[in-house]
């Protein structure tokens, strides 16, 4: 698996008035460490961004020139649809199928981005797949969906209260203090962070990635 394979990340993109997150495979700069900070707007001052993260303690980033923002909006499981372009964060669950801690569900101009599975960051033991859904079916502990990537299979069971959440134009106006973000950037060797992308959560809601 290739660098780029296994560095996922949500980068904001622009199209005229339309900014979307998207999953990205950057490779990592030789002179900086890939970084994901997740927490709440502390305060935005030009290029500056203070986000109170969620482990505790302030972190200070540079914001790029032409930096973009994109929303992150509220989701059903009854909006997941076979064919739909979906990012899956899960937790293998024993000897049964992994289980759901957060779904991301893409529009459809942007199915087949970072198509694959990945380990992921949002909890110990946790992974990413983004592919499409080739089956969804309800069953007694939520919803149980069959994704299909790069010629292979896996199913996911989806639990009631999972967040579902996708993809909404945001503005740099979102960025309120107290607005959940997360922000993928570079950290360079002094410890300073850059970013040019930043994804915030609109009408409180929380990114779950």
């Amino acid at each position: 698996m290739s660098s780029k394979l296994r560095s996922g990340i949500f980068a904001a993109l622009a199209a005229g008035g339309l900014v979307a997150l998207a999953l990205s495979q950057v490779a990592l700069a030789q002179d900086a460490q890939r970084v994901r900070v997740r927490g709440t707007v502390e305060s935005l001052s030009g290029d500056k961004l203070v986000v109170k993260m969620r482990e505790g303690g302030d972190a200070a980033i540079t914001l790029k020139a032409g930096w973009k923002v994109g929303g992150i909006t509220k989701a059903s499981v009854e909006d997941i649809k076979p064919g739909d372009f979906v990012g899956v964060a899960s937790l293998p669950k024993g000897s049964g199928p992994d289980g759901a801690i957060e779904v991301l569900i893409f529009p459809a101009s942007m199915k087949g981005t970072g198509e694959g599975n990945r380990p992921w960051d949002a909890q110990p033991n946790s992974q990413m797949t983004n592919a499409t859904v080739s089956n969804a079916v309800k069953s007694v502990d939520g919803h149980t969906i069959t994704l299909t990537y790069q010629g292979k299979e896996k199913t996911i069971t989806i639990a009631d209260g999972t967040p579902i959440v996708t993809l909404a134009p945001a503005t740099k106006d979102d960025l309120k203090t107290g607005a959940g973000v997360i922000v993928t950037g570079e950290e360079a060797a002094d410890g300073t962070i850059s970013a040019s992308q930043v994804a915030v959560g609109l009408n409180g809601i929380t990114p779950p990635m």
